[in-house]
């Protein structure tokens, strides 16, 4: 897919399930989980034991319509190992400009992240595809609104502290996305094996952003 086809399908999904583990065995259930409930997007951590490996068994396995990602990437070295592993987007917590370049010269979506809206235009204009704003747990919908007011243009996804009942809030404030972590996957599911409980909570995700 090109870098647009790729932007195109996550605005449409407007949710990115971010999976974040110890137990890296328990990966592919969980994502299997979050397909089975609707969330197509994925994004494997890079603090996930093997991620690049298992992004790169993930990116050729996976199924129609689904797309992997690769998170808190946070250098230009680590950018290209998941780039040639066959991430179709890279997210980090913070700007890096190296990892950007090195989207930017693969033809890869970039989603650096930023906090304050002189960090975000530095992003915007450094060349991200959407800026990952990081940590939103206490910024609310609001500051999305405040933010878009003047800066139309940005394309915005809050991540950390996004829970399924406020997904749609921060949607309806303007982010173009949103990312959920442990809201979505939540450790006890994970740790019991409960793949039906993963699955209940992306329907329950999905069906408040219809």
């Amino acid at each position: 897919m090109t870098k647009d086809q790729v932007l195109d399908r996550l605005l449409a999904a407007r949710a990115v399930a971010v999976i974040r583990m110890k137990d890296a065995a328990k990966l592919a259930e969980t994502a299997a989980a979050l397909r089975r409930g609707g969330v197509m997007a994925i994004e494997i951590t890079m603090t996930v034991p093997g991620a690049v490996e298992i992004i790169r068994e993930m990116a050729r396995g996976k199924a129609e319509g689904t797309l992997i990602g690769a998170g808190t990437v946070l250098d230009a070295g680590m950018a290209a190992s998941v780039i040639e592993a066959g991430a179709d987007f890279v997210v980090s917590p913070i700007t890096d400009l190296g990892m950007i370049q090195a989207c930017r010269g693969a033809g890869v979506l970039a989603a650096p992240g930023a906090f304050t809206p002189t960090e975000i235009v530095a992003a915007w204009r450094a060349g991200a595809d959407i800026v990952k704003v990081f940590p939103a747990t206490s910024l609310g919908p609001q500051f999305f609104r405040d933010v878009r007011g003047p800066l139309p243009q940005l394309r915005l996804m809050p991540t950390g502290g996004v829970t399924i009942e406020k997904a749609r809030d921060f949607l309806a404030a303007g982010a173009c996305c949103v990312g959920l972590g442990t809201a979505l996957v939540e450790a006890k599911a994970v740790e019991a094996g409960d793949w039906a409980a993963i699955e209940a909570r992306a329907r329950r995700l999905m069906a408040s952003l219809a």
